[in-house]
C-alpha cells in the first residue's frame, strides 16, 4: 500500500514522502481501516508519539495524521462493535502508524459509524476538531447556558466548531483572530469579534470560560480575563500564566466514540459545520503540510473516492 511517512525528525515537513509499505496487521480488538479521508495537524512532527512507540522506542519509518474516514476491511481478534464493509471514522493511535496512508489499523474503540449521508472527505475534518472543542468547553471548561466563553482563533478547524458548540448551548461567544477572521466568526454566531492585530484583547471584558488554542503572550494576556470561579483551558502548552482566582487546565484530546456520534448528528441536523478547507491527493500530502501557509479550513487528504469500492485489499 501507499503512505505518506517521515524518517528524520530534523527535517520536518521536508522530511515527507510517498513511500510503499506492507499492508497494516491488525492486531486484537483492531480494525484495518480503508481510509478513504485523512486529516492531519501540522504541529504533529514534534510530537514524541510520531517518532516513538508507547514504550519510548524508535518507530520510524512512521505514517502521520490521526484523522480518518473510511471503511473497515478487516476485524482484528475479539473486536466487537463493528463490521467488515461498515463506514467508521474517528482517531488513530498517537504513538502507531497513522491516517494518511491506504490503509491503518486502529484500535475499533477509537472509531464510531458514519451514516451513509455523510461524505468521507467531511468527516475526516470532525475527530480532532470536534472532540477538542467539545472536551475543552464541557468536560474541562464547564460551560453552561448564561455563561460568556471567549475563543482564541475562532475561525480555525477547531475554534469555528467551538463557536458553534457554544452558541447551541445558550453560552454568550467573544471570538478572536485576525482580521480576515471577522468575517466566518460572526457568520458562525459570536456575539462579539476582537481582532487580535487592531483591537484591544482587554476590551473583550470578563469572561467565564476562555478557551484557548494560540498559546504564548495571548494566553498569557488572556488570563487576567477570567473572572472568579471561572477556566482557562488550553490546547497548545501547559499554561504560565493563571486566573487569579480560576482553574487553569492544559489538555490533549482523547478518543470517544459515544461523542463522536454525536458529532455526527449535529452535522447531520445542520447543528455543526466543520469548515474544509483544500482537498488534496495523498502524493501532494508534503507540499501542504508545511506550517505557516495561510489556507482557509482544514485541509484535507483525499485517498478513495466515493464511487470507488468500499472496503477490502486491492
Amino acid at each position: 500500500m501507499q503512505a505518506i511517512t517521515v524518517r528524520d525528525r530534523e527535517a520536518g515537513a521536508r522530511g515527507l514522502a510517498l513511500t510503499e509499505l506492507p499492508y497494516p496487521h491488525a492486531a486484537g480488538n483492531d480494525v484495518v481501516v480503508r481510509v478513504h479521508a485523512a486529516g492531519f495537524t501540522r504541529g504533529e512532527l514534534a510530537w514524541p508519539g510520531t517518532w516513538t512507540d508507547r514504550a519510548g522506542r524508535d518507530r520510524t519509518p512512521s505514517v502521520p495524521g490521526h484523522e480518518l474516514s473510511g471503511v473497515v476491511a478487516e476485524l482484528g481478534y475479539g473486536t466487537t462493535g463493528l463490521t467488515v464493509g461498515q463506514r467508521v471514522f474517528g482517531l488513530a493511535d498517537w504513538t502507531r502508524d497513522g491516517s494518511l496512508a491506504e490503509y491503518t489499523a486502529v484500535e475499533a474503540r477509537n472509531l464510531a459509524p458514519l451514516p451513509s449521508d455523510i461524505d468521507h472527505t467531511v468527516a475526516a475534518a470532525l475527530p480532532v476538531s470536534g472532540l477538542t472543542a467539545w472536551q475543552g468547553l464541557f468536560d474541562h471548561g464547564r460551560l453552561t447556558a448564561g455563561q460568556t466563553v471567549l475563543i482564541h482563533g475562532a475561525a480555525g478547524s477547531v475554534g469555528s466548531i467551538a463557536v458553534q458548540l457554544a452558541r447551541e448551548v445558550g453560552a454568550r461567544v467573544v471570538a478572536t483572530g485576525r482580521s480576515a477572521d471577522r468575517g466566518i466568526a460572526l457568520g458562525l454566531g459570536a456575539d462579539v469579534f476582537v481582532d487580535l492585530d487592531a483591537d484591544r484583547l482587554e476590551d473583550a471584558g470578563s469572561v467565564d470560560v476562555l478557551f484557548d488554542v494560540i498559546g504564548g503572550e495571548v494566553l498569557d494576556r488572556s488570563a487576567a480575563l477570567v473572572r472568579a470561579g471561572g477556566t482557562l483551558v488550553t490546547v497548545a502548552a501547559p499554561p504560565t500564566v493563571k486566573p487569579e482566582d480560576g482553574r487553569a487546565v492544559f489538555f490533549v484530546v482523547e478518543p470517544d466514540r459515544a461523542r463522536l456520534s454525536d458529532l455526527a448528528q449535529r452535522l447531520r441536523d445542520g447543528r455543526l459545520k466543520p469548515i474544509v478547507g483544500e482537498v488534496r491527493s495523498l502524493a501532494e500530502t508534503p507540499s501542504v503540510f508545511e506550517p505557516g501557509r495561510g489556507r482557509s479550513g482544514k485541509t484535507i487528504i483525499r485517498i478513495v473516492s466515493d464511487s470507488s469500492t468500499e472496503a477490502g485489499p486491492q
